[in-house]
């Protein structure tokens, strides 16, 4: 069985078992969370889909890791002026394990 859901701006396919890398959430390592915007559920010959949302559909994952991504440099530069400017960014990151679908 898997899922579509939406988090952070964002739509993942997840099923239970995997491990999905999705943008920061306020909880901390060890913590359970649960996904209520579920657009989706497939798998074992059944497919629902939600108008934009399941009723009643939950994806409940646990929380793994809060980390951040390797660093981007972002680099102003204009030609003949001698301006330029460096900039590095790093994006933080949830990472989770899906323990539960249920719709």
């Amino acid at each position: 069985m898997y899922a579509i859901i939406k988090t952070g701006g964002k739509q993942y396919r997840v099923a239970e078992g995997d491990t999905v890398i999705i943008e920061k959430l306020d909880a901390a390592e060890g913590d359970t969370v649960t996904f209520d915007q579920v657009l989706m559920v497939g798998g074992d010959g059944a497919t629902k889909i939600g108008n934009p949302l399941l009723d009643g559909a939950t994806v409940t994952a646990k929380v793994v890791a809060q980390k951040k991504a390797k660093k981007i440099l972002v680099f102003k530069y204009k030609a003949k002026s001698n301006y330029r400017r460096r900039q590095g960014h790093r994006q933080p990151y949830t990472k989770v394990t899906v323990e539960k679908i249920s719709a």
